[in-house]
């Protein structure tokens, strides 16, 4: 393997030069956006998934995610900011306009919880041994950590650089790797920065400070809430609380070595997790009294179960296991899983902050990234926890491995400075001067926590005494009659309406070619684990 000691500065610098900076442009990037339909007084929608909208197992666009009311939004990849944003708009607008009374919820946080998690239906995708695996998988995830912890939504953000991206670095570092390795050993370095400095994603992106306190209905916590209208619970200086113990996160995955300094490493420690006995999980049963609880008791079901806030991708093929497709073509994108849902925007995110992100992760990219030790793994989940729990703190301080404690404030203008010269890059080459506006909004938010999304979320909430059910109903509502009423950027709903009668006949097409029982279905799935 060949390494470069090249700076960021060294790096950005040779960027900057006429011959390769137009082999930047062309960032990719596609979104997948969650959000829990409910009913018009807040209560989750108990309704199956909108025929109208096509079947959630082979529509493009518009699918579930763990439950039968949770939907997720699903973009093309593209290298324009306004395309990419005109397709989520439309892909809402167009369910919006098929979901009657329904409505959207705009936090990431759902509400109105009530009694047991037995109220909130499972995902489903037809009578087909795929269709059937992917509910049997989320009825292991209810039954291993609760079904609460799963519909809270968010979104994912989905990022690649160019070919010709990646054919200008390799010859810039006169790199002796087969390309295909060097992409992957980048993007794990990627990965690596992400977990050191990903904790500005939380402080930035999130906006869960405060919850419905029916989420919590007879789950133990230890966080010092306050109490905000009737049923509203807080904490003053949180940023996101979907990121904290109470949300995706998952304790019992906190042993999980799961190592990214190399692609053989990754896949390796991944597929231990899925071929790894779990005692705790074995005392749930894999199938009892003829029927099935979760696909297996093991550590991890499948690669899906891996609760990480950011993984390296690859497309796999049909029937393809993700680890295989890794193994065999390589890195091909990486996913963002930190960024909450932004309720002050119709489609969970907007320009400014897609803006950002791209600064953010090419600054990650471009950074040098030795391997994470266990020691500073430590400390980089320290940062983000103090971050997501009271990241607004006055006087916060944070971590830097190998040099002490400082606060956050100061720690992120420093990064900032480094992240201004990525934003300049941007600029220079596709940006006409957006990266820079972003930058700077985005510098202020660390300057001032008070313009931070979760701050404004909760000063609106103080500010009006209000709890978080009326304040997010107000916003669905709006959204609802704004979408409904939106006109088509990008698709026509023709385009929609084909696509969910095409899918429709692919379910029915997948279904009649089963050939084998499903208990052999999975014997046969597992068997190549």
């Amino acid at each position: 393997m060949t390494t470069t000691t090249l700076t960021l500065a060294e790096r950005i610098q040779a960027w900057h030069q006429p011959e390769s900076l137009p082999a930047i442009k062309g960032i990719r990037r596609g979104i997948e956006r969650e959000s829990l339909r409910i009913k018009p007084d807040g209560n989750l929608a108990q309704t199956e998934h909108p025929k109208a909208l096509g079947s959630a197992l082979t529509h493009g666009s518009i699918t579930t995610d763990f439950s039968e009311s949770q939907m997720e939004f699903i973009t093309p990849v593209s290298d324009s900011v306004d395309i990419l944003l005109a397709q989520l708009g439309d892909i809402h607008g167009y369910v919006m306009r098929h979901l009657g009374e329904e409505q959207l919820w705009p936090l990431s946080m759902p509400c109105l919880l009530k009694g047991s998690d037995e109220p909130i239906p499972l995902a489903q995708y037809g009578s087909s041994n795929v269709g059937r695996m992917k509910t049997l998988y989320r009825q292991g995830l209810h039954h291993r950590y609760g079904s609460r912890m799963q519909v809270i939504s968010g979104v994912h953000f989905n990022f690649s650089m160019p070919d010709s991206f990646w054919s200008e670095w390799h010859r810039q570092e006169a790199n002796n790797d087969i390309l295909q390795d060097f992409v992957s050993e980048k993007y794990l370095g990627l990965i690596r920065n992400v977990y050191r400095f990903g904790w500005l994603i939380p402080y930035l992106c999130g906006a869960s400070p405060a919850l419905c306190g029916s989420f919590l209905t007879g789950s133990k916590h230890n966080l010092p809430f306050e109490r905000l209208g009737k049923g509203t619970l807080y904490l003053p200086y949180a940023t996101s609380l979907r990121l904290s113990d109470l949300g995706y996160t998952n304790n019992s995955q906190a042993d999980l070595n799961i190592s990214s300094d190399s692609l053989d490493q990754y896949v390796a420690s991944l597929r231990k997790a899925i071929g790894t006995h779990e005692p705790e999980f074995a005392k749930i049963g894999v199938k009892v009294g003829g029927e099935y609880r979760q696909l297996n008791d093991n550590v991890l079901q499948i690669e899906n179960e891996l609760y990480a806030p950011i993984r390296p991708k690859r497309t796999a093929d049909s029937g393809e296991k993700p680890t295989d497709a890794l193994n065999t073509r390589g890195i091909e994108y990486i996913e963002l899983r930190s960024v909450d849902v932004n309720p002050y925007s119709a489609v969970g995110i907007d320009a400014s902050q897609i803006r950002f992100l791209d600064t953010f992760l090419l600054w990650c990219l471009l950074s040098p990234s030795a391997p994470l030790t266990e020691e500073e793994n430590a400390l980089n989940r320290r940062n983000f926890n103090k971050v997501v729990l009271e990241g607004r703190k006055p006087g916060l301080e944070l971590e830097v491995f190998g040099e002490g404690s400082t606060t956050l404030t100061a720690l992120g203008e420093r990064y900032f400075g480094e992240l201004k010269d990525v934003a300049d890059l941007l600029d220079a080459c596709c940006g006409k001067g957006c990266y820079g506006k972003s930058h700077q909004q985005h510098l202020a938010a660390i300057q001032d926590p008070s313009l931070t999304l979760s701050a404004k979320l909760l000063t609106q909430l103080k500010d009006a005494e209000q709890d978080i059910l009326p304040f997010g109903l107000a916003l669905s509502k709006r959204y609802h009659d704004q979408l409904q009423q939106s006109r088509p950027l990008y698709w026509e709903d023709s385009y929609f309406d084909e696509e969910g009668s095409r899918s429709l006949a692919r379910q029915q097409k997948i279904e009649q070619s089963d050939s084998v029982s499903f208990d052999t279905f999975l014997k046969d799935y597992f068997a190549k684990v």
